[in-house]
């Protein structure tokens, strides 16, 4: 890991600490409010866009993801809220004896319930889809991590095996020269004990020689 890695790494963690008073503040104060609450809707929004924020700069897109899910869900809700909002007003001005300006407005707020619902689940099913894809590229990068090492092994493995291949042919041609001179010293050696041999005989011939003649002349 390199030393920008870590130090990725270490913020990460502080932000994920520093984060926590927040997601506590969310659970206990604003998550006993109606889902729609213009507080909540508010705080949500805020502390979706840090996580974006943060995110981006840490090179974290599990925060960027988080951000951006409650970023969507949080202005859904507010699109929704503003429909059922529009909708009681004109439950309101229609008045109690105005069937058909009820029965719209029922419908228009139904219509809001809906659309807040599916706001809702498909704010659900995009977190899930980012969340699916970031842990598919995470097992891609580990693949494609291991494959690289299984690679840079074979290649070291192939090195290993060469450099006995190479001390071998050294250690052979080494023995090889050695060979060949302990050869050519044997052979000038017998080359000079053959001539040694040679001049033993001649000497011994030449004395044979001089003694025949020695006896002629006496």
């Amino acid at each position: 890991m390199s030393i920008t890695d870590l130090s990725f790494a270490v913020l990460k963690i502080q932000y994920r600490l520093a984060r926590l008073p927040l997601q506590l503040v969310d659970e206990t104060v604003f998550g006993r409010m109606e889902s729609d609450a213009p507080a909540r809707l508010f705080f949500e929004r805020s502390l979706g866009m840090l996580d974006v924020t943060i995110g981006n700069a840490l090179r974290a897109p599990e925060f960027e993801q988080r951000g951006t899910a409650l970023i969507a869900r949080s202005d859904a809700l507010r699109r929704a809220a503003r429909l059922d909002a529009a909708a009681s007003e004109n439950i309101k001005a229609a008045g109690s004896n105005v069937r058909a300006t009820r029965e719209k407005a029922d419908q228009e707020r139904e219509d809001a319930h809906a659309e807040k619902e599916s706001a809702v689940k498909n704010a659900r099913v995009e977190a899930q889809n980012r969340k699916r894809d970031a842990v598919a590229n995470a097992e891609k990068r580990i693949v494609s991590g291991k494959e690289r090492a299984d690679e840079a092994a074979t290649a070291r493995v192939g090195a290993v095996e060469a450099a006995k291949r190479e001390e071998l042919a050294i250690s052979r041609a080494a023995e090889q020269n050695a060979t060949a001179a302990a050869d050519a010293k044997l052979e000038d050696a017998q080359d000079k004990r053959d001539t040694a041999a040679s001049k033993v005989a001649q000497a011994d011939r030449l004395a044979e020689l001089a003694d025949s003649e020695k006896e002629r002349r006496s």
